[in-house]
């Protein structure tokens, strides 16, 4: 087989397995659940990860880096226009969430105890994202202070609606507090 084309077939069961690790975390996430979701046996998921479990988690969190990389750090970065980059931070993570309908699979690593196992990629990942909204909300016209508390609160607001709106199974919860967090970082 071609490395291309079994680096595209690896890249295509990422998004597969982070669902698995979504349902069921690392911990959950057997072996027998991973083939179940990718309809692939041990041979040949083993192919793909020749590390295993760990090794699917890892490219699971690569990822996702990736595409809040793209679609969130950086447009928060851009220079152009720091409230545009919010806006978009917020629209993104409200699809990205399926507006409250799925859990943050990083932070299910966070709280979990593969967070050690993981500790780097968990801690870049809420790290890179605070830091990326500090500088748009600095940029925005927020004071210095202020605007460093406000994206730690608006990293934390967004993981924690998430974590209540799965509990009482109503994802408007996350939608509603979205809608205040950008009510709040767009305004200077």
């Amino acid at each position: 087989m071609p490395a291309g084309k079994t680096a595209a077939e690896r890249a295509a069961l990422v998004p597969v397995l982070a669902e698995v690790f979504r349902a069921h975390g690392y911990e959950g996430a057997s072996l027998a659940r991973i083939t179940e979701g990718t309809g692939l046996g041990k041979g040949s998921l083993y192919h793909y990860f020749p590390a295993g479990k760990e090794e699917m988690a890892q490219a699971v969190l690569a990822h996702i880096d990736r595409w809040f990389e793209h679609n969130v750090f950086a447009p928060l970065r851009d220079e152009h226009d720091a409230a545009a980059g919010v806006a978009r931070m917020f629209d993104e993570c409200a699809n990205y969430f399926l507006s409250g309908r799925k859990v943050c699979i990083v932070g299910v690593f966070a709280l979990s105890s593969t967070r050690d196992r993981f500790a780097l990629a968990v801690k870049n990942y809420f790290t890179a994202w605070a830091g990326a909204l500090h500088g748009a909300l600095l940029r925005a016209g927020h004071a210095e202070l202020p605007a460093a508390e406000l994206a730690e609160d608006i990293v934390g607001a967004i993981q924690g609606a998430l974590v209540l709106a799965r509990a009482v199974d109503d994802p408007q919860v996350f939608t509603r507090t979205l809608d205040r967090l950008r009510a709040r970082a767009l305004r200077s």
